[in-house]
């Protein structure tokens, strides 16, 4: 029987920082300090008193925690609307938006697929020029969509970047796979559904997280699409009870009253309640996400 050597000591040392490490350890630790400091000093301003933030405008932990800031943004009924006008937003048009672009980026990354390049070109040329808003609110208004959530859902369709990444992780896919489901009869859907979906969850949860966050953060649609109170989306919502609230502030600013609210406190609340559902829904795709934009944006 063979006798076995001893591992040398020096195996398990790790390697030794080196100066460059250092640079960029100094770096990262920066660029994060200056990510985390902001966040939370809008947290701590939010569940702080207007007199406490009067005395140092940079807070960072409130010796008078109070949830007058989101009691006062709660109580006005305009950001339940904001709420559900978006929720409906997200369940319309994110399936629509993951429809439209797994299927257009599936079709340009087939290598026999009729004017490929043409239409890769058509999507390079949209990421630099845009037909502007005016013909698309004459389009809402020919077709009888505006103020309705549907000018909103069709204003957008497709992200070309999006599209272009996740063609890109298609093109990474083994074309084997796609020649033997067609061999034993598969059609061009089959095969999408069957075989490079399952394999793709990576860059279906990052563009998900994607689209996720800009219909999350969609104002300015609705904004031009959408005139009724009813369907007044989150970010609108929000944007005009604080307005209304510096404005309230302003005319009782020579009068000694309690119940003035806290404008500011108020903003940086309605930052937070936008904020949390997004950062609820990113731990549970934080593990697809760094290799789907790996393989998405490296690829070509």
């Amino acid at each position: 029987m063979a006798e076995v050597k001893p591992v040398p000591e020096k195996a398990y040392q790790h390697k030794k920082m080196q100066p460059l490490d250092i640079v960029l350890l100094v770096i990262l630790t920066f660029f994060a300090i200056a990510i985390i400091l902001p966040f939370i000093n809008v947290t701590a301003i939010s569940f702080s008193t207007q007199q406490e933030y009067l005395k140092s405008t940079v807070l960072l932990i409130p010796t008078e925690i109070t949830l007058e800031n989101f009691k006062a943004l709660f109580e006005d009924g305009r950001i339940w609307i904001g709420y559900r006008s978006t929720l409906l937003l997200l369940v319309l048009g994110l399936p629509l938006n993951m429809f439209l672009t797994t299927s257009m980026a599936y079709g340009l990354s087939r290598p026999d697929f009729p004017l490929k390049r043409f239409f890769i070109y058509f999507v390079v040329i949209t990421l630099l020029f845009h037909g502007g808003i005016v013909p698309m609110y004459l389009l809402m208004k020919q077709l009888n969509l505006i103020n309705t959530i549907w000018s909103v859902v069709l204003a957008y369709g497709v992200n070309s970047f999006y599209l272009i990444i996740m063609m890109n992780y298609f093109l990474s896919l083994p074309i084997s796979l796609m020649e033997s489901a067609k061999l034993d009869g598969a059609g061009e859907w089959r095969i999408l559904y069957s075989i490079i979906l399952p394999l793709s969850m990576p860059i279906i949860a990052t563009i998900i997280l994607f689209y996720a966050v800009d219909r999350w953060n969609e104002w300015f649609n609705a904004m031009i699409f959408i005139r009724k109170g009813s369907l007044v989306v989150l970010q609108l919502a929000l944007r005009s009870i604080v307005i209304d609230s510096q404005i309230s502030q302003q005319m009782n600013i020579s009068n000694v009253q309690t119940d003035v609210k806290f404008s500011e406190g108020m903003k940086m609340a309605a930052i937070i309640v936008t904020m949390i559902p997004i950062m609820c829904v990113f731990p549970f795709l934080q593990k697809h996400f760094v290799k789907g934009m790996l393989i998405g944006a490296i690829k070509a």
